[in-house]
């Protein structure tokens, strides 16, 4: 049976401070690190979401030893040699795109055969540029129900490394899912772009978590990435507040005016999203650091003004500026994100039609949305289409527009499954 949340308006000015989870992000490329490391390593601040619970029990499937203790993990490194057996290896990622990629690449090294399946969303979005990619390499790489798509049947003992081509303007996860494996391949890999990159900052972050695991030496440029072979070496690590998320009670601020500080977040994140703080400052928001985090205010006389921007290397921002540039004074354009069609929603589409249910204006274009901002909004049940991010930012324009409900709302467990107590904490609307 369907639910539905209704999302009470802030009750005046926000004023408070969030923790926000650890990145999802960071998190799911450390925990692959530590797995294929040399010696122990222990992984604090993971974020509770469904992700990364999707990550460590299907590191667990194939034999990585995980412990799991709250936001802290002590895994055992393999070395890159994945325990062999004779049964398959059954992986279910439930909803995770970067598990079902990250370990679909890490499968292909072990000697057994494994199958990464996933819950019907996930089986809908596109894998077949990691598949093909595989199979270059030499991996066996048999479809389920639908070639380029879950199930996937991995016959791996994959070592040969060398050179490859793939287009850069298709989801990051699959660059990062061979990049992440790719030194235990004999002379590594280099990865040939036939298209200019997007969500360059995805493929940085990846670069310098290897780095924190002992593997230096990666390049990431508009040509090619380079991973040399070599091997990870297990330590501590922690993983930093989630920049992507803390757009959301930062976005609350901007909506709802007053001020909202998230905590232990820092401008120098490596997280491409942390320029969410530079798109506040620009829509007319007072950004600041502080001995706490980083700071968002907007005065109750103060105004959001509209952006014409590219967003290639952000797109996990677009439902948070495309919800926020609906309450605006002058029109936004976003561009350069016509691949988020293919995210755990139609992001353009969908996201459109949503907000347009409201009384918004919001256009599709090929790469991305024109929004021209409209008075007179009007509450709406909106639907975020399995998608976390959707219903998020649309917890976000509840902060300011009367009557907002949304659909299936426990689909924020992906990443944040408390955000709605988080929310309804700083609009003052806990019950």
């Amino acid at each position: 049976m369907s639910t539905v949340r209704a999302v009470a308006p802030a009750s005046g000015p926000l004023d408070g401070i969030v923790d926000v989870p650890g990145s999802k992000s960071i998190a799911n490329r450390a925990l692959v690190c530590a797995a294929l490391a040399e010696g122990p390593s222990h992984v604090s601040g993971l974020p509770d979401g469904d992700d990364t619970v999707a990550m460590v029990r299907g590191l667990g499937a194939l034999g990585v030893a995980v412990v799991l203790d709250g936001t802290a993990a002590a895994v055992t490194g393999t070395g890159g040699a994945l325990p062999a057996g004779p049964e398959p290896v059954h992986v279910d990622a439930a909803l995770a795109g970067t598990t079902s990629r990250f370990l679909t690449a890490v499968a292909a090294l072990a000697h057994r055969t494994v199958v990464i399946d996933g819950a019907p969303p996930l089986r809908r979005r596109p894998m077949a540029p990691l598949h093909d990619a595989l199979v270059e390499l030499g991996a066996r790489v048999a479809a389920g129900e639908r070639a380029g798509h879950l199930p996937v049947t991995i016959t791996g003992g994959l070592r040969r490394g060398g050179t490859i081509a793939m287009a850069g303007d298709v989801s990051s996860q699959y660059l990062t899912a061979l990049m992440l494996v790719a030194p235990q391949l004999v002379s590594g890999l280099r990865i040939t772009l036939t298209t200019p990159l997007v969500s360059a900052p995805y493929l940085h972050l990846t670069a310098a978590v290897m780095a924190d695991f002992g593997l230096a030496g990666v390049r990431v440029d508009e040509r090619a990435i380079v991973v040399p072979e070599g091997r990870y070496v297990g330590r501590p690590y922690h993983v930093e507040p989630d920049a992507s998320a803390a757009s959301y009670p930062l976005a609350m601020a901007a909506i709802a005016g007053g001020r909202v500080t998230v905590r232990d977040l820092s401008t120098d994140s490596r997280q491409g999203d942390i320029v969410v703080v530079e798109l506040l400052a620009a829509m007319g928001c007072a950004v600041r650091s502080t001995d706490e985090g980083i700071e968002v205010r907007r005065d109750a006389h103060g105004r959001l003004h509209g952006l014409d921007i590219d967003m290639s290397a952000v797109s996990d921002l677009v439902p948070t500026v495309a919800v926020l540039a609906t309450t605006a004074c002058s029109p936004t354009t976003i561009r350069g994100v016509g691949f988020i069609r293919a995210k755990e929603s139609d992001r353009l589409g969908d996201l459109a039609a949503e907000l347009n249910a409201t009384g918004a204006d919001v256009t599709v274009l090929d790469d991305g949305l024109r929004i021209t901002p409209r008075a007179g909004r009007r509450g709406a049940v909106l639907d975020p289409h399995h998608d976390h991010r959707l219903a998020m930012a649309f917890g976000v324009l509840g902060t300011a527009v009367a009557g907002i409900s949304v659909r299936e709302p426990d689909v924020v467990t992906k990443s944040w499954p408390g955000f709605w107590d988080s929310r309804d904490q700083l609009a003052g609307t806990a019950g």
